[in-house]
């Protein structure tokens, strides 16, 4: 007879992709959490890219036996919110905008769901500045009443650790952030 988690909280996990969720799946699986995670990111630059980034998700999660929710992909919808921001460089304002989009889209999926609590996969990027990421998500948590889990993912091999698991699953690897403006740097 195989195990049966218990868990005591729900969390919606925000995946940018599914090399930098695995391990935060599984730290917050070993947290106590009930692990929800939502694919959103209608950034990703070719809709071919996104298909395949989407299917390594759903092979991650499956692994790990946590629902997914699939965000819909509204590459009109990024390329409205960081307009004017095309040229910014890598790291830029145009990265802020995009992942305000993305976890603003994460609390209103939350609070749709009764589910207190978020984070984000995007943080275990050493690419990525996690107190950047963490104040965007603490700022979105106060307005909609929603708490942002600040978890460094990074932290004890966080990132080591997540390439494994991708490794071990044999899941797509990308060679870029997504979006058509970072591809083309």
């Amino acid at each position: 007879m195989e195990k049966q988690e218990v868990y005591s909280k729900k969390i919606l996990l925000h995946a940018c992709c599914a090399i930098c969720s695995g391990y935060p799946i599984s730290l917050l699986q070993d947290m106590g959490y009930s692990v929800v995670v939502y694919f959103y990111n209608p950034n990703i630059y070719p809709s071919e890219e996104y298909e395949r980034r989407l299917e390594a998700q759903k092979t991650l999660c499956k692994h790990f036996g946590c629902e997914l929710i699939v965000g819909e992909y509204e590459l009109e919808i990024y390329e409205g919110y960081v307009k004017g921001l095309e040229d910014e460089p890598e790291k830029g304002l145009r990265c802020d905008k995009c992942f305000e989009l993305r976890l603003q889209k994460t609390a209103e999926l939350a609070k749709e769901l009764n589910i207190e609590e978020f984070t984000t996969s995007i943080v275990i990027s050493p690419h990525k500045n996690y107190e950047k990421l963490t104040k965007i998500g603490e700022k979105i948590a106060q307005d909609m009443n929603l708490r942002y889990l600040a978890e460094n993912f990074r932290k004890q091999d966080g990132f080591l650790k997540t390439n494994q698991i991708s490794k071990s699953l044999n899941l797509y690897r990308q060679n870029y952030c997504g979006c058509k403006f970072a591809k083309k740097i």
